[in-house]
């Protein structure tokens, strides 16, 4: 069962300006922590990004983060107030489009803007880096609040879906036998 999606504030209020900036390979534990606490096990229930109902397991691993962080045309972005990592993104260059995946917002953190604010400048960034047109992530196909969000940010479903990845534990263990991945677009020209 999904939880409320976020509200969607007038304004956008930071308490303490946030930093964005390139994880480095011993950033990989805190970062597989705040990925798994915004989408697996009980504390992912505190916000409304949580696929505890649809998977249990883990989300990532640090080999994985680590992967990510050294793979050429790929940057995995921190984003940190006052100090604490609070959530991250990755991105991959793909010719004319780049790969916008790893998205983690912390619980607690969710549900304000942030999330949207991380979005933007990652778009901004695949843009100024490397001229890209466009931007593409997957998305789970029974995510109906959480491909809103997007599509209220100019992602379009492409119809395109891939299986989900059944019996491959690095994806988690699937508590549903209906999950796929879709392909989601947004142009950035």
């Amino acid at each position: 069962m999904d939880t409320a999606p976020p509200r969607e504030p007038d304004e956008i209020a930071f308490p303490d300006e946030i930093t964005f900036k390139d994880a480095v390979e011993a950033d990989a534990p805190a970062l597989v922590e705040l990925i798994h606490s915004a989408y697996r096990g009980e504390a992912s229930r505190g916000g409304w990004t949580t696929e505890a109902d649809l998977l249990a397991g883990g989300r990532t691993d640090a080999d994985d983060v680590r992967r990510v962080i050294s793979t050429r045309g790929s940057r995995l972005l921190m984003v940190e107030q006052s100090g604490e990592l609070i959530a991250c993104c990755q991105l991959e260059h793909r010719g004319d489009a780049a790969y916008f995946g790893m998205f983690a917002v912390r619980p607690n953190a969710q549900g304000g803007g942030l999330g949207r604010r991380v979005l933007a400048e990652a778009e901004r960034t695949a843009r100024e880096t490397w001229g890209v047109k466009s931007m593409q992530m997957t998305v789970i196909s029974v995510r109906d609040d959480l491909i809103a969000w997007y599509e209220r940010r100019g992602y379009r479903r492409t119809g395109e879906m891939t299986p989900f990845p059944y019996g491959d534990a690095r994806f988690g263990i699937p508590l549903r036998d209906d999950l796929a991945f879709e392909l989601l677009v947004k142009n950035l020209a």
